[in-house]
This record gives structure tokens, C-alpha cells and sequence, in this order.
């Protein structure tokens, strides 16, 4: 995709000048558009991103263009939406890409892959990079048109009923993991399955499955996870960013005026900012909360870490040589990683070791 939509000051500042063309054009059409959302209501940071997302587009289109939001399986199941897409069951979805790995694993890298880069870092790839064309090129072969919205930050390891100490503790282990991430653990000995969020507790106080990773502590809060597992684990190391996507079928969006193109362009950035912000401010008072019950906080073992660095790897590798979009891919995103991992490590990375374990001190 050629738009550059995403995070920026300019996308902040577009409804003021827009809303003057806005009240002129008395000729825009009147448009009712459903979108479906692979998110349940009581996520209200996360399901509130659409929400959020249509509230502004009827605003600065004078109610002209008004989207109805459809929580996880009201209309379409949680993982389906792509397919409702595809189809012109729907015209538009709040989504992830990476739960469509199963029609090409490239899809995952606009969303969240292991050992990735991080919220900024995305960003810069997708904006100037060549992410958003590579994006728009894939998810032509789907019917869908994607625009970045949503962003949840780096996420938290999961929720598991067992202390893990080494990569033996993963062999046999059910773990609820999407995308990439799921065949990475497989690589290191545990049975991943993909879930939707309203199945996870369920699940979960069964022992249909032993661990689960969803999003960070507000959420994971939210689903009840710490009455079921006791054990937490930090971070995520496949979600050093994890971003949604607002995807339209084609037709519904070609059918769109220019105009009302670049106002989801801006009411998606400005989402996404609410987004991040929201869980920003909602994630450490929930932690502390969830301490306070008697969740035992860990980090991973460095094995675990070391292993799962390799394995990631050696399966980008893999898929790289069997797939050429994701060579393509991956060609493009390692190289702009490697490069912002070094850049990060001269000015972010040295201010926040010292300044985090400094404020813990005082």
C-alpha cells in the first residue's frame, strides 16, 4: 500500500482540516457499513479500538458514514473474519493478520512475529520500510484492503499452571499461542493451539490446555486468568509489538470516495494511539493488582530465551526457502530490524537500563 497511515503527528492534526470539506460536500453518499471484530465486548480496550474508530468516522463525516460494531461471533466467529472478508459476507473487520498464518505464514509480520521489533520499530518499517507494500500486495490475493489499527505494545508471556525452568518443561505442554509463535514452540516441544479469547478460561480450568498467552495484565485480568494459573510469565517475546488491522473487502472499499478513504486512514492512527495509550495507563495498576492476589511473576529462563532465538531463526529460514513471499518479507523486515535493534541500543535501551533500575532504587 502506498498510504502512509500510521502514528503520525500530521494524521493527528487532518480531522481539523477535513471537517470544513466536510460540512461542503452535501453530495456524499450516506453509507451503513458492518464490521466485524475478532474481539469480545468486555475487551473494551481492544473492541473499544472499533468502536472508537467509528464514533470518529461519523463525526467527521456528519453521520453520513456511520460503521455498526459486531463483537467476536455476533455475526462472524473470532477467527473467521478474513474469511467473512473474502466473501463480501461483511465490508469491513477488526482483526489480527497473523491468526491467518494458515493461508501464508507473511501474514503474521504486519501484526507480530517472534523476536521482533517493537511498537516503533514497526512502525518505521510499515510506514518506510516497504511494509505497508508488501501488506497491500498479500492481502490483495484475499479480496481485503488492511489498514494498520490497534496496538497493544509488547506483550506479556502467558498464564501457566506450572513453574517452567527449562526447555524440557515445554515438551508435551498445550499451550494456547497464536501465529508463528505456536510453531516455534512446537520446534521446542510443546503442543500450540490457537484459541479464541472467550474459549481460553474455559479451557484453561478443564486442563484442555496447560498454559495460555493472551495480552498483558488489564486484559488477562479481565478473563480471569489468574483464578485458573498461578504462574506468569514476562515478556512476550514473540509480540515486541503486536498490531490489529481495520481490513475491508475490496469492493467496499473501491466503492468509497476518496474523501472518505483518507478519513478511515485518520480514524484509524487516531485509534490506534487511544489503543496504546489506554493500555499504557491500564497495564501496571492491573499488575499490581493481580500481585496482590497472589500471582507469582516470572521471567524466562535464559535457556528458554537462547533456544527459542535459535529455533525462530532456523524456521524463518525454513519458510523463507519454501515461500517467496516470505523471503520477501522476512528479506525486507530482518534487515530494518537488525538495524533498529543497533540504533535503539545506543540512546533507548542505555537510558532505560539505567533509569528503570535507578527509579526501583530510590
Amino acid at each position: 500500500m502506498k498510504r502512509r497511515i500510521m502514528l503520525s503527528a500530521t494524521a493527528l492534526a487532518a480531522p481539523v482540516a477535513l471537517s470544513t470539506p466536510a460540512l461542503a460536500q452535501t453530495q456524499s453518499p450516506e453509507i451503513r457499513w458492518r464490521l466485524a471484530s475478532s474481539f469480545p465486548k468486555n475487551l473494551d480496550i481492544l473492541f473499544g479500538g472499533a468502536e472508537s474508530l467509528a464514533r470518529r468516522v461519523a463525526q467527521m463525516t456528519e453521520n453520513r458514514f456511520q460503521i455498526r460494531c459486531f463483537a467476536a461471533g455476533e455475526i462472524v466467529p473470532a477467527l473467521q473474519v478474513l474469511d467473512a472478508l473474502q466473501t463480501g459476507t461483511i465490508e469491513c473487520g477488526q482483526t489480527s493478520s497473523l491468526y491467518y498464518i494458515g493461508k501464508d505464514p507473511t501474514l503474521a509480520a504486519f501484526a507480530a512475529i517472534p523476536w521482533g521489533m517493537n511498537m516503533r520499530q514497526l512502525n518505521a518499517w510499515m510506514r518506510y520500510g516497504g511494509g505497508n507494500e508488501i501488506a497491500g500486495e498479500l492481502y490483495r490475493d484475499y479480496n481485503v484492503v488492511g489498514i494498520p489499527f490497534g496496538e497493544t505494545g509488547t506483550q506479556m508471556g502467558g498464564w501457566f499452571r506450572k513453574e517452567v525452568r527449562s526447555v524440557d518443561d515445554m515438551k508435551g505442554m498445550k499451550f494456547r499461542i497464536s501465529g508463528i509463535a505456536g510453531q516455534v514452540f512446537a520446534r521446542m516441544g510443546a503442543a500450540p493451539t490457537q484459541i479464541a479469547a472467550a474459549d481460553i478460561y474455559p479451557s484453561l480450568e478443564r486442563g484442555t490446555i496447560d498454559a495460555a498467552e493472551w495480552i498483558g495484565p488489564y486484559d488477562d485480568e479481565k478473563l480471569g486468568f489468574q483464578r485458573v494459573a498461578k504462574y506468569y510469565y514476562a515478556p512476550g517475546f514473540w509480540d515486541g509489538s503486536s498490531r490489529g488491522v481495520f481490513m475491508m473487502n475490496n469492493r467496499a472499499w473501491e466503492s468509497l470516495p476518496a474523501y472518505y478513504k483518507h478519513i478511515l486512514e485518520v480514524a484509524c492512527g487516531e485509534a490506534t494511539l487511544e489503543m496504546i495509550g489506554r493500555y499504557d495507563d491500564a497495564n501496571p495498576k492491573a499488575l499490581r493488582r493481580l500481585l496482590a492476589g497472589g500471582t507469582q511473576l516470572r521471567a524466562w529462563p535464559r535457556e528458554i530465551l537462547q533456544t527459542a532465538w535459535r529455533v525462530t531463526h532456523e524456521l524463518y529460514e525454513d519458510t523463507a526457502s519454501q515461500n517467496p513471499r516470505f523471503r520477501k518479507m522476512w528479506t525486507s523486515y530482518k534487515a530494518f530490524r537488525d538495524e533498529q535493534f543497533q540504533w535503539f541500543r545506543v540512546a533507548e535501551n542505555a537510558y532505560e537500563n539505567f533509569a528503570f533500575t535507578a527509579a526501583a532504587q530510590r
